[in-house]
């Protein structure tokens, strides 16, 4: 594959919060660093535009200049995250409203809203401006849109303007006023709609909303952002040809499709901090390499091909509070995990330590004090060592073995109507990556529109809004030799959020896995058990109550009134295999799972290792780069093979704690 991406290592860096004398220093030290490229502008608007019209370029100008001197390219941010306060004052309007009816202040970032026109067209200005004026710069090799797109947006925006384009959105979408009431079921709670102009945003009302409205609300919040985002990048390829333009995500974030986002783009970026401030108190010293590796391996499958890391944790993490202080050597051991998964670029948050604002606890490459420290050295070594390899690297991806779909769309659905009050579409998801991933086998997360015959199991987790085209898709995989893994809640909807009726459950898939779903179980207060060749493994949350009919019985529920019927199973289809899991597996049952597929379908694991330790590989051609990465604070063996030469460390299956292996071979 292509290497897309033009440099290695970077850092974010923010000119206009520090003295212009202190320019050159930091961009000498950025390239002693061994740095090659800076993000800059992307919350600079006021600096750039002090005053409705009046522009103050100029020390943009200087800024891109110091750095180009010292050998630094330059990724320009749109600073459209931060609308400045001269135009609240003179367009309150501008302004989100969030489902509460209250108006959100100016004083943090995204107080915006993207429908409106008076922003949409001051947005407009700034990156025409910005793009005329460095769109072929020699310095100037790509551009990011806005920042984090859909962060701040959770609950927003309700304003008239929103009104008006969800329903020209609906209009588009349904045609005509019929077919929308149809769609919705609006004959329920006298919810009926005469004309467009009658629908309201899903705003707080006196009781629950209709799930259909609510999960249109939510494709029209991602169709929103994907145009506020294309607006300005049609404007930087149209000024600025020949250079990239991408957007930084957020893993599993989920206001924008970043499938629909990633189209716009040249190649996905992604803010990957491991030791984040924001994590809950009992999450700030866990393992949570499983977690942090399927964040980057969801941003590799949103276009198939490796990514770049906008914004690497460097340093301590913080807002109002901060996180823990990264022990030695995890730094460059989170930086690796990027790499491993599939980031041919690291650029870390940020090069130095802010004095000011919110982020002023949000730790840099750098202190407060600008002096070298533990983490300067740390990341230099790292930088040192690892860039030479890059080369050989880049371009390389994870093979295809197995493969899970995740949906927005299944995603939005299950949030609006969770089923049980701790069941999370994203946790549920990692239950069976995190067992693979376990089993060190290479694990991609893809759309349901993508190619499920290169893969050898495709697992659809919570396939709860079933499509024909997608069950036909389905059916033609497994009767080829694929295997397939369905489970609970599969097929209980149309794309419309509607019940199916008419037919057994799974809906449109019943006799692919060979059973039944006569009834369900929705654990509240309680526990059930899983037995599976005389194991027993606790379930929670939920349970299928499954009738087997051409499908063997792999395991059993222990407890309840349907104790003996099937957990799971597995039903042979033409060349293929269909397995059903009717509840949430725990970790033990997991595990076990995915012994069983591995035995039947053949996945390739790169061996077994303790707890803490992960292998991932990536692929170029005929070479395969192995990656040994220990997670834990002691000392591990891992199953060193034959074969495999040490492009870092040694070859003797030890690994020192927060360490990193690189190793190549052949595949």
């Amino acid at each position: 594959m292509e290497n897309l991406i033009p440099f290695i290592f970077g850092a974010d860096y923010y000119p206009e919060h520090w003295p212009e004398e202190r320019w050159e220093t930091d961009a000498r030290m950025m390239r002693e660093f061994g740095l090659d490229v800076v993000r800059i502008a992307e919350f600079a608007w006021t600096a750039m535009e002090p005053e409705d019209g009046t522009f103050t370029f100029e020390w943009l100008d200087r800024a891109i200049q110091v750095l180009s001197d010292a050998g630094l390219k330059i990724i320009l941010g749109t600073p459209t995250a931060a609308p400045p306060a001269w135009m609240i004052n003179k367009y309150p309007e501008v302004l989100p409203v969030d489902s509460e009816g209250r108006v959100r202040g100016f004083g943090g970032r995204h107080h915006d809203c993207q429908s409106n026109p008076t922003y949409r067209a001051y947005a407009k200005r700034i990156v025409t401006k910005m793009a005329e004026r460095y769109g072929e710069n020699p310095a100037v090799v790509g551009w990011q849109v806005d920042n984090e797109l859909g962060n701040s947006h959770g609950d927003l925006c309700h304003c008239a303007s929103c009104r008006r384009r969800f329903q020209e959105w609906l209009k588009q979408k349904y045609g005509n006023i019929d077919e929308l009431n149809r769609c919705w079921g609006t004959a329920f709670w006298s919810q009926g709609y005469r004309d467009f102009s009658e629908i309201y945003t899903p705003a707080i009302t006196v009781t629950g909303h209709n799930p259909s409205q609510e999960l249109d609300w939510k494709r029209f919040c991602s169709d929103l952002i994907c145009e506020f985002h294309e607006a300005q990048a049609k404007i930087i390829r149209e000024k600025s040809p020949g250079r990239f333009i991408t957007h930084n995500m957020m893993g599993f974030s989920d206001k924008v499709s970043y499938y629909d986002l990633s189209e716009q783009l040249d190649f996905a970026a992604h803010d990957q901090y491991p030791g984040g401030h924001f994590l809950p108190e009992e999450k700030q010293s866990e393992l949570r390499y499983e977690e942090i590796s399927s964040e980057l391996a969801v941003i590799r499958g949103v276009k198939d091909q490796p990514f770049m890391i906008m914004e690497q944790q460097s340093s301590i993490t913080g807002w109002e509070v901060l996180g823990r202080a990264p022990k030695p050597g995890q730094l460059a051991l989170w930086s690796m995990q990027s790499i491993a998964h599939g980031a041919d670029a690291v650029v870390y948050f940020r090069w130095r330590s802010c004095l000011m604002g919110t982020e002023q606890y949000w730790h840099g490459i750098l202190s407060h004090s600008g002096i070298p420290g533990r983490n300067y050295r740390e990341l230099k070594e790292f930088v040192t060592a690892v860039k030479p390899l890059m080369s050989e690297i880049s371009g390389s991806r994870a093979p295809r073995e197995a493969a899970i779909l995740y949906s927005y769309d299944e995603s939005y659905a299950m949030s609006i109507q969770p089923h049980h009050p701790k069941m999370r579409y994203v946790e549920h998801l990692r239950t069976f990556y995190n067992a693979l991933h376990r089993a060190n086998i290479p694990t991609d997360f893809m759309s349901y529109e993508g190619a499920f015959e290169e893969y050898k199991a495709i697992i659809a987790p919570l396939y709860f809004l079933t499509d024909e085209s997608i069950n036909r898709k389905m059916r033609e995989y497994v009767e080829g030799g694929g295997t397939l893994v369905l489970d609970l809640r599969a097929g209980i909807k149309d794309m419309n959020n509607l019940c199916v009726p008419d037919v057994p459950l799974p809906a449109g898939l019943s006799d692919l896995a060979g059973i039944v779903v006569e009834e369900y179980d929705c654990l509240r207060g309680t526990e059930n058990t899983a037995v599976w060749d005389g194991e027993i493994y606790s379930v929670d949350k939920w349970c299928d109550i499954i009738r087997a009919e051409d499908a063997e019985v792999l395991a059993v529920y222990g407890g309840e009134f349907y104790a003996g019927t099937p957990v799971i199973t597995r039903n042979r289809v033409g060349k293929g295999l269909v397995y059903y899991i009717g509840t949430e597996m725990p970790d033990a049952l997991a595990d076990r799972f995915v012994r069983e597929i591995r035995e039947t379908t053949g996945l390739m694991s790169l061996g077994d290792t303790v707890r803490g330790v992960e292998i991932v590989c990536r692929d170029k051609e005929k070479k395969r780069y192995i990656f040994v990465l220990n997670h834990t604070g002691e000392e591990q063996s891992y199953p060193a093979q034959a074969g495999w030469k040490a492009l870092t460390g040694g070859e003797d299956g030890k690994i020192g704690p927060n360490e990193y292996r690189i190793f190549e071979t052949e595949k």
